[in-house]
Formats: C-alpha cells, structure tokens, sequence
C-alpha cells in the first residue's frame, strides 16, 4: 500500500482491533488457503461444506462490521469502489468492493460457536461486532505485530538450525507445573518449540503482559537456551469457536511449525465430551499436513510425589491434585501464593509482584523483620520478598 492518508473521495469502514488482527492473518497467508475475503456465492460454499480449496474451514471468512455508520455505507457500496478501512480514528488499510450481501447473525454464530446462547462468552462478545451485511474484495491492511511474529520466527528458525519444530498455544493463565511439563516433552522431540502465548481482546484473566513476563522467567532460567520462542497470538473470535482447534492447526503450519502440541483437555478436541466429535477433528486435521500429538493430562499424586500422567499413576483420583487454571487464579487473585506444587516460586513471585505493586507499607522493614539474610543492608524488591517468603512456608522443622 502506497499511502494509509485518508483520502476524501473514499468511504470509510469503521473496523475495531480484532478484524483488523485477523485481516492482517489472513494477508500475511497465516490462514491459508483462506487468502481473501469470500464473496456470497464462496460464503455460502465454505459454510455448508466447511472445506475451501480443498483444505478444511470451518466458517465462511467475512467482514460484516456492525453500526449505524458502517451499516449505511454498506448499503451504499458499488462494485469497484476504494473503501478506507478506520481503526481508532487511523486509516489502517483500503479495500476495492467486490460485492455486498446479506448475512445472518444468528446463523453466522451457530456455524462459529455451535450455538447463539447468548450466556456464551463466545457469543456474547461476537454478537455485539456482527452487522448484517457483509463486503468483500481485495484488500491491504498494515499491522506491524503480526509481520514481527513472521520475521522473529524466521529468524529464530534460521539462527538455530531447526529442522522439527513443534508449537503450542498457550494462555498461561497462570503459568502452573502442569504447562512446564508439557513444555519440556515438546522439546525433548524438537529442535525448536514455538509458544504461541494468547493474547485475546478482552480482559479477562491476567493481563498479557504479566502472563508474558511469567513464562519468560521459566523460560529463560529453565529452560535450555535458544530451544523456545514465545510470540503473541491474538485470538480473535475465529478461533474461539469449537473448530477452535482446526484453525490452530492451519496457524501453526502457516507459520512454519511441522507439530501441535496440544493437551488432552484442549477444548477444540472435546475429548471428556464426545469420542466421536475427537475422531472428526483429527480427520479433518490430517488434510492441513501438520502432526497433531497430543499430551496426557498432567496431576500431582501424594503418594508418587510428583507430576504423573493420569494414564500412568495406579493411584485413586483421591490421591491427585489437578492443575486447574480457574482455582490457581482464586488464590493469585486473592494474593496468596500458590504452593509450589502448583505454580514455580519463582512465577508465583513475578505475578504477584506484577499484579498487587506497592502491596506493603515499609517493604524493607517487613522484609529484615521476617526474612534471614547476608547482615548486610540491602534494598529488597516485591519479587525477592515473596521468594523468601515462600521459603519460610516450605520450612519443615517446625511442622
């Protein structure tokens, strides 16, 4: 694109930050064969078949932008016409109308999600972004992260050798025992594991940036070197649906990964729900020529006193603590230190330290009181300070 300035002969599309990320995708060839924005006739195709161009697509890939502004503009469009695409206030790309055409909302969330219950996260984030009628055409849109993911991963890729690489996509949220072991099987059968760390458009959970700053600190300090790369994938709606998995697949191969590793409890396999349903992904994923391996589910038994496979421990499930993410956040939240167990002291510390700053009047005092040390006067930070003090929880003389 020669020129992102406004140009006022043109009409403007008002788009919000997560189809602009997913256009970039499917520019940069992310999501192929998916390489355009479908026209009726190809909407209608993908979305009885859920193929395109041979290869499996859940979902036709449309722009149906919602608002009154947008809606009007869309009614107006003509074949052959440069539209400015506005994101925040800034012309971020130009598209030429190919045709318009009338979508159903309703049924555009039942091909994505499988349902339109609108208690449905997924939904109930979708429904408020859909409009009615949809554009297509050639298009041209800039988006500077997902051109750095290209270029890191290239360039990782390059600087090692890699031959086999694997890939994962991770919300770490928290980062617990559970993804570690993953993380490590991943690399003990390739040359170079790429962490897809999600970075979704809401805000649920633990901000990006700290779950980012957790699983570097396991990374760089746990990890052997140049062995993995962490790159953020924002997962629009497109990949939140129960498909969730076959566009994962189609990701991870376009990024130049020969595998996904993904855990048995993955929800694009439903495995706990539905056998059949986990045949029918993995039937139609062998057609994206990508290995799917997938990982049991990892517990920590107190009679083996470790991490075990749920296939592997002949103990009870009495006997097992299960890495739940939603229950590990309850006590983050709270402000309360995982056991190690759970989560590395070392992560614990980073998240905490992250999400409650400034937490203690007189740090430094509190610190000399509780903590032993060198003697020596010497400034303390939050991190350092929970690390000690998780030392004095593990201390077993006095238990």
């Amino acid at each position: 694109m020669a020129s992102l300035k406004r140009n006022k002969d043109h009409k403007s599309l008002y788009i919000d930050t997560e189809a602009l990320s997913t256009l970039a995708l499917v520019q940069a060839g992310l999501i192929s064969p998916v390489d355009k924005l479908m026209n009726e006739e190809e909407a209608k195709e993908v979305d009885k078949t859920q193929v395109y161009k041979g290869v499996p697509f859940p979902f036709s890939f449309v722009l149906a932008p919602t608002g009154k502004r947008n809606h009007k503009t869309l009614l107006s469009l003509k074949q052959g016409e440069v539209v400015d695409l506005i994101n925040e206030g800034q012309k971020v790309g130009e598209l030429i109308v190919e045709d318009t055409f009338s979508i159903d909302p309703v049924q555009r969330l039942h091909n994505i999600y499988g349902t339109a219950d609108p208690s449905h996260p997924g939904v109930k984030n979708t429904i408020t972004r859909l409009g009615e009628i949809a554009v297509s055409g050639e298009y041209s849109v800039e988006y500077p992260l997902i051109e750095d993911n290209i270029r890191r991963i290239k360039s990782m890729i390059t600087k090692t050798g890699a031959k086999f690489v694997s890939s994962m996509m991770l919300a770490a949220n928290p980062l617990n025992r559970a993804h570690e072991r993953m993380i490590r099987q991943a690399i003990s059968t390739s040359d170079l594991l790429v962490i897809f760390l999600r970075k979704p458009f809401t805000s649920k959970g633990l901000r990006y940036d700290i779950r980012h700053n957790a699983l570097s600190t396991f990374v760089d300090n746990f990890l052997p070197r140049n062995k993995v790369i962490i790159v953020p994938f924002e997962n629009s709606y497109i990949f939140a649906g129960f498909n969730e998995l076959i566009l994962d697949a189609l990701l991870a191969k376009n990024y130049g990964c020969s595998q996904l590793v993904v855990g048995k409890n993955h929800g694009g396999l439903g495995l706990y729900y539905d056998q059949n349903r986990l045949n029918s992904v993995f039937d139609h994923c062998k057609d994206i020529n990508i290995d799917i391996k997938t990982i049991d589910e990892y517990v920590y038994c107190d009679t083996c006193k470790t991490l075990v496979s749920t296939r592997t421990c002949p103990h009870g499930q009495h006997h097992h603590v299960h890495y739940h993410s939603e229950s590990i956040m309850k006590l983050i939240q709270g402000g309360i230190i995982p056991p190690s167990i759970l989560v590395r002291k070392e992560v614990s510390a980073n998240i905490l330290a992250a999400l409650f700053p400034e937490r203690f009047e007189n740090l430094q005092e509190l610190h000399y009181s509780l903590m032993p040390g060198s003697g020596l006067l010497e400034q303390q930070s939050e991190e350092q300070f929970y690390l000690k003090l998780i030392e004095l929880y593990q201390t077993s003389s006095l238990t």
